[in-house]
């Protein structure tokens, strides 16, 4: 069985600044242990090596598909009158989406804790107040542009980079398009613009990154971090030189199929 100390031992390895923030993507299943005390211990760890943290905590439950919108946007319109009867109205106590993973709901409920507002894709941080406040509806990405200020910290914690949330902002840099999504808000049905894209095509990013992460084992847990500002530098060039880099290769991805073809409409227009 895994103990704090043994988690704390593991991630001093990393030789971290506490000083500079690190947003965790983490599956706690990964350790391949128990781990005394569960999740809450694992946050315990990670505070005792970083005084600010943060995670997703997603809430894909209250998103709803309308039946008609702009074209181009990755999604089949119509196609959500059974999952629209499903939809839960946004609320800041809402739990973090299961794909978020127990970490991340751990996280949320925190005493220390704070949460952006945003109905989708709101982010959980301790310290992090100006990170979070600096998110709206029209950029829901901006946590991710104040972490890469503040030096900040990637950690995958049994996770590769198809959960790598920060790779979105990467995308977005590069010029990548952004799609519209709708949620169900107690004022009604908002409209989410810079919904990101795909990431199942993430994991290419692997061999590029390389270079600059740092990992660990714990357990059975591989704990990769890389340093945000590089990452973002590197892969927001690659996706400049391939457009179509980090697409997932899957027909049926809408999202994916409109950047393709948004891609070929600028190549057959040069």
């Amino acid at each position: 069985m895994l103990s704090f100390r043994d988690l704390v031992s593991g991630f001093r390895k990393l030789n971290l600044d506490p000083q500079q923030p690190v947003m965790v993507h983490a599956s706690f299943s990964s350790f391949g242990e128990d781990v005394r005390g569960g999740a809450e211990t694992l946050l315990g760890a990670l505070l005792a090596t970083s005084n600010a943290l943060i995670a997703p905590t997603f809430t894909y439950k209250t998103m709803v598909i309308p039946s008609d919108g702009p074209p181009d946007n990755g999604i089949t319109y119509g196609s959500g009158k059974e999952s629209n009867l499903m939809a839960e109205f946004y609320r800041s106590t809402m739990p973090a989406d299961r794909l978020m993973g127990i970490f991340a709901e751990t996280l949320r409920l925190h005493p220390n804790a704070e949460r952006s507002s945003h109905p989708i894709l709101s982010f959980s941080a301790i310290n992090l107040d100006d990170a979070l406040q600096a998110q709206t509806l029209q950029d829901p990405l901006a946590p991710i542009r104040v972490l890469a200020q503040k030096q900040a910290w990637i950690m995958l914690i049994g996770v590769d980079h198809t959960v790598n949330t920060a790779i979105h902002f990467a995308e977005k840099l590069a010029g990548r398009k952004q799609f519209l999504r709708w949620a169900l808000t107690a004022q009604g049905v908002v409209e989410c613009p810079g919904f990101p894209g795909c990431s199942n095509g993430f994991q290419d990013a692997e061999e590029w990154l390389s270079g600059i992460t740092q990992s660990v084992k714990i357990g059975e847990a591989l704990i990769e971090v890389l340093p945000l500002q590089p990452m973002l530098n590197l892969l927001t060039e690659k996706i400049k030189e391939d457009p179509l880099a980090l697409l997932c290769n899957s027909s049926n991805c809408e999202r994916c199929s409109a950047v393709w073809s948004g891609v070929t409409k600028m190549v057959e227009n040069s």
